[in-house]
């Protein structure tokens, strides 16, 4: 195809960061030549994305290509990008600016054309995963004839039903066909779905993506030589053949299984509350029998439609607006004291929480951790648990045997807190009661060093009261974790008035070592996360305590998509727990925060959920636990639920926002969406409560300026 016809679409990105591809002629010897092409934007730390400029570019190499290779002057080609990246996908703010549907449907199209010429060079072809492949970057990768990826590659990924695509550049053909329908659904939906989650190049290389690995250290050297070598040999030729064979001995009955499976998975996860997912599995589910061609013209329908939805415009807006831009802020110390390095952390506590942040310090800064309890016993089993997770990444393969071992050197446990003497930051999870936290910094403070870091893992409770009677409250500061800390990527550091800018500034930085996204909040009862999450859930259970059906009042938010109701939800924080955290919210907050005398009924008898599992596999809260609660007689429908939730929401952040607890609306955002799982499909809570009104009938004004 003459790639004149996309000129109109290339003119509207002046400003794109074209990535141009860089072609060198490599020798192989006994071969031939060999054309390499190298993806680079020449910006240093800016990844490789594919904007239509960029698309047209590669287009006009590949057909160069391919009339060297029609004359004899080429033996195969290959791929590759700059430093760490191949490519990480379609420029999703190109795809938002699109304005009509024609636009939208050449963006869609560009990718196939080009995809198409180097997947019909003529000659074999190779692409070298030497860093991230998201999207159509991983795309890109699949139309070459054969792949190899770094073993140190990671970011590897079709993240469209994430984003509130589909992998529409033949990803949701090509990938099945190479790995089996089974696993493509794992890499398009459950991996999409289960906050994002990507391969590195040994995963890629263990579902049959890649062809074959080679280490970092002389990846592009090692992926010309194996080049060579199937260039060459015919045997190489079949045993790739037999690998791939062996990813691909499946039936009918096992693709119509792993389209099934897939929805059951979209059903729990979303509540196909968001189309993309549901798509993605459509086009997989009819394209069991289509050609490449009828496969192309599916998708480009699915995409061109998809780019003019409210999710995928939300999606970016939570992607891009929110989770990128804002979690790169940071507070920095003050210059003229730079912040000292950490060299150790002590955690007071050896449960759950407090075994997951010793594993996450050790693992992220490797340095020695060391974990304090009341008693050998409780530390001893500490520490068997931070082992076994231990050794339940290195049977996965996600770490090596070294590392391993030496992070389980890095913990060690003592029933003696003079072990934090030298610590440079410690850190208490003990249990939620002012009272015991006060005196453990007591005693803390003093045993550490006047520079030592006092954090507490507090997730609803005064910082400023805890530091109040210490000598140096200026180091006291919140670092609170989000449950599992392994997974979840939000770190609300909390300020208390008096914490001094150089302390703030180190949490930053440890924050960043340890890869989350900090957030800087000021100290108030249940900072973001918790506090909007207990007037959701309490909402609910206001509802629930005047009479309406439990089935109702669990179900009514399924139009948002949440990732698990509020029941399931109140069950995985744990009854008792989240009572807990409403007190304290209640004492600080009043009636918006009410404490149910059905939820303490159920305290006090042992209960630690409502639902419980039917035999057929259905949910239902059981009579004796019905029999022990007192109910009103004003039943909600589910509209009504809905509304008040809504409604509930919004008059929250209003008052978070008031009160400074962050700066901005976005923040709000952030901490949601890194904390609690919020929906991307929705944009991050506060432009979905602008959307459906809530904020307007409450609050007289939307979160936001109108688009």
């Amino acid at each position: 195809m003459n790639f004149s016809d996309f000129k109109a679409l290339a003119d509207l990105f002046p400003g794109e960061a074209v990535s141009y591809p860089q072609l060198r002629d490599i020798q192989l010897a006994g071969v031939g030549t060999f054309a390499l092409i190298t993806l680079d934007n020449n910006v240093d730390g800016k990844p490789t994305l594919l904007g239509p400029n960029t698309l047209i570019e590669l287009a006009t190499r590949l057909n160069q290509l391919k009339e060297r290779a029609a004359a004899g002057e080429i033996v195969a080609v290959g791929v590759t990008g700059k430093p760490n990246y191949l490519a990480a996908g379609a420029d999703l703010l190109a795809m938002r600016s699109l304005k009509d549907h024609k636009s939208r449907t050449l963006m869609a199209r560009l990718g196939h054309e080009v995809y198409a010429v180097l997947a019909s060079l003529g000659v074999p072809t190779f692409s070298f995963i030497n860093g991230a492949a998201l999207g159509g970057g991983l795309e890109l990768a699949l139309a070459a004839s054969y792949r190899t990826v770094s073993a140190g590659a990671s970011n590897i990924a079709l993240p469209e039903a994430y984003i509130g695509l589909v992998p529409g550049w033949g990803g949701v053909y090509r990938l099945p066909r190479l790995i089996g329908p089974r696993n493509a659904v794992t890499v398009m939906i459950e991996n999409p779905l289960s906050n994002n989650r990507t391969l590195d190049g040994k995963a890629a290389f263990a579902l049959g993506i890649a062809d074959a690995i080679f280490d970092s250290s002389n990846f592009l050297a090692d992926s010309l030589a194996w080049a060579r070598t199937i260039l060459s040999d015919a045997t190489a030729v079949e045993a790739v053949a037999a690998r791939r064979a062996e990813r691909t001995n499946y039936d009918d009955t096992d693709w119509d299984a792993a389209v099934a499976g897939g929805r059951a998975f979209v059903e729990r996860k979303t509540s196909n509350a968001a189309p993309a997912p549901a798509r993605v599995l459509d086009l997989l589910d009819k394209g069991k029998y289509f050609t490449q061609g009828d496969s192309a013209q599916a998708e480009v329908e699915a995409l061109a439609e998809l780019m003019d939805t409210p999710q995928f415009r939300a999606t970016v807006y939570a992607l891009l607006d929110v989770v990128r831009k804002k979690s790169k802020q940071s507070v920095s110390a003050s210059e003229s004291t730079p912040a000292r390095p950490t060299r150790k952390v002590g955690i007071i506590g050896a449960g759950l929480m407090a075994t997951q942040l010793a594993l996450l310090f050790a693992r992220e800064l490797e340095i020695p951790v060391v974990i304090t309890d009341i008693d050998q016993a409780r530390v001893d089993k500490g520490l068997a648990y931070v082992h076994a997770q231990v050794d339940k990444l290195l049977s996965s393969g996600r770490i090596s045997e070294d590392s391993a071992k030496s992070t389980t050197a890095l913990l060690t446990g003592s029933v003696s807190k003079e072990a934090f003497a030298d610590a440079d930051m410690v850190i208490e999870a003990v249990f939620e009661d002012m009272t015991v936290k006060k005196q453990v910094f007591a005693e803390i403070e003093a045993i550490v060093s006047p520079a030592c870091i006092l954090a507490t893992n507090t997730s609803s409770l005064s910082v400023t009261e805890m530091a109040a009677d210490l000598r140096h409250p200026e180091r006291v500061i919140g670092f609170h974790f989000f449950n599992p800390v392994a997974a979840m990527p939000l770190l609300e550091i909390v300020r208390a008035p008096k914490a001094s800018d150089e302390v703030l500034g180190k949490a930053f930085a440890l924050a960043r070592q340890l890869r989350k996204s900090p957030v800087l909040v000021n100290d108030s009862a249940g900072f973001v996360v918790n506090r909007i999450l207990l007037r959701l859930i309490g909402e609910v259970i206001n509802t629930f305590d005047e009479g309406t059906h439990p089935e109702i009042a669990d179900k009514a938010l399924k139009p948002m998509g949440l990732p698990m109701t509020p029941f399931n939800l109140l069950a995985m924080i744990g009854i008792k727990t989240a009572q807990h955290v409403t007190e304290s919210l209640h004492a600080a907050f009043g009636d918006r925060f009410r404490v149910s005398a059905n939820q303490q009924r159920l305290i006090d008898h042992g209960i630690d959920a409502l639902w419980v599992r039917n035999p057929d596999g259905t949910q239902s809260v059981p009579e004796p636990t019905l029999q022990l609660l007192h109910f009103g007689q004003t039943p909600n429908n589910h509209t009504e639920v809905l509304v008040r939730v809504q409604d509930a929401l919004a008059q929250e952040i209003g008052l978070m926002l008031e009160e400074d607890v962050v700066p901005t609306a976005e923040d709000i955002d952030l901490c949601m969406i890194t904390g609690a799982g919020w929906p991307m499909h929705l944009g991050g809570i506060t432009p979905y409560l602008d959307r459906v009104g809530a904020a307007e009938r409450v609050n007289g004004k939307t979160f936001h300026p109108a688009p």
